[in-house]
């Protein structure tokens, strides 16, 4: 019988812990530094990352990083994802179009705050 793999650790606003299960299948036993890059073997590091981050606490990453960074990883990511939605053009271009706004907006916020 094989053990399943447990479930990637979920990042919430608050920090929170993970599992042994979790840290035993995503924590390396020994980080190396290649290239700047913390890594460990080539493996896949989804893992670790999000142990990091659902230890961390989303609020303290936002904290503690550029917030105009934050809003061009959610666009990219939003713009990724709406052409895959299974709706009609005008209503995938309409919510692109209040997206676009919505970050247009949260920019003005940011550089408001930033000065």
């Amino acid at each position: 019988m094989t053990q399943s793999q447990p479930p990637l650790p979920q990042p919430k606003l608050e920090r929170s812990g993970i599992s042994s299960d979790q840290y035993f299948e995503f924590t390396p036993e020994k980080l190396e530094l290649s290239n700047g890059y913390l890594g460990y073997g080539g493996q896949d590091q989804l893992g670790f990352h999000l142990s990091v981050l659902t230890n961390m606490g989303l609020l303290t990453a936002v904290r503690h990083t550029n917030l105009s960074l934050w809003l061009e990883a959610l666009k990219s990511v939003v713009t990724e994802k709406l052409p895959n939605v299974n709706a009609e053009p005008e209503v995938a271009q309409a919510m692109l179009n209040k997206f676009n706004r919505a970050i247009a907006d949260l920019k003005a916020v940011i550089e408001y705050l930033e000065n």
